[in-house]
C-alpha cells in the first residue's frame, strides 16, 4: 500500500524502498547500491578459492540481494547465475510466489515485469512461507535478465525451505533466514553436478533469528494436522 501511495501521488509522496521494484531510476539505484555484496563475494572468492564460482546461487523475492551479488559477475559469462523463488505449496497450488516460474508480463508499482495474474489481468495473491519472498512481482531487471537468457530462475517449496533451514543449522551453527533458506535448498541439490566443475557461491542474504518462532509455529500446526 506504501507503494501505491507513492506512486499515485508522486507530487508529494517519495519512498524509500529496499529492493530492485518500482519505476526507473530506482530500481538501479538499489541494485547498485547493494553491488557491495556482489564486488566483495568476488573479492573473497579470487582470494580464497583461486577463481571465480562455476555458479551464483541467491534468494529472489522483489530481487535486491539477487541482483546485488549478480551484478559483479553479469559480465562473466562462464558464471551461471541462478535466482531461486519461493514455490510455496507448489506451482499448481495458486499460493506461490514464484512470478518469473509461473507469472506473465504486467504493470504493477510504476515498472513493467514478471505478475502474478489472475485470468482478468489483476495481480493475484502471493504464498511464501517467507515473508520476504512474499511478493506478486519482481525488480525488472530480473525479468530482463530472464528473457535474455543470462540468468534463470528456478523454485523452491515451503518444505523444501524448511529442510535446508534445518540442515544448515543443525551442520554449520548458522541459522538462515528463510529467505535465503530457499537459495540453500537449490544448493544442497545441484552441488553434487557442480562437484567438477567449480565452486558454488550462495548468497547468505540474511539470518533465521526473526524466524525462528514462526518456524516453530508452522512445524506445531504440521504435526496437529498429522502431515
Amino acid at each position: 500500500e506504501a507503494i501505491r501511495d507513492w506512486v499515485t501521488n508522486v507530487g508529494t509522496t517519495h519512498y524509500i524502498i529496499g529492493s530492485v521494484v518500482g519505476p526507473s531510476p530506482f530500481p538501479r539505484i538499489v541494485r547498485d547500491f547493494q553491488a557491495v555484496i556482489g564486488h566483495e563475494a568476488r573479492e573473497q572468492m579470487l582470494a580464497r578459492a583461486g577463481a571465480l564460482p562455476a555458479a551464483i546461487v541467491a534468494c529472489v523475492g522483489g530481487g535486491s540481494n539477487a541482483m546485488g551479488i549478480f551484478q559483479a559477475f553479469r559480465e562473466e559469462e562462464e558464471v551461471e547465475l541462478i535466482g531461486v523463488e519461493a514455490a510455496g505449496e507448489g506451482l499448481n497450488s495458486g499460493k506461490h510466489s514464484a512470478t518469473l516460474s509461473g507469472g506473465e508480463p504486467g504493470v504493477l508499482h510504476g515498472a513493467m515485469s514478471y505478475l502474478l495474474q489472475d485470468g482478468d489481468g489483476q495481480v493475484a495473491p502471493a504464498h511464501s512461507i517467507s515473508a520476504g519472498l512474499d511478493y506478486p512481482g519482481v525488480g525488472p531487471e530480473h525479468s530482463y535478465l530472464k528473457d535474455i537468457g543470462r540468468a534463470r530462475y528456478v523454485s523452491v517449496s515451503d518444505e523444501g525451505a524448511l529442510k535446508a533451514f534445518h540442515e544448515l543449522s543443525d551442520l554449520e551453527g548458522i541459522i538462515p533466514a528463510l529467505e535465503s533458506a530457499h537459495a540453500i535448498a537449490y544448493v544442497l541439490k545441484i552441488a553434487p553436478e557442480y562437484r567438477e566443475r567449480g565452486p558454488l557461491l550462495v548468497c547468505l542474504s540474511g539470518r533465521g533469528d526473526k524466524d525462528v518462532t514462526h518456524v516453530a509455529r508452522v512445524e506445531r500446526g504440521a504435526r496437529y494436522l498429522g502431515t
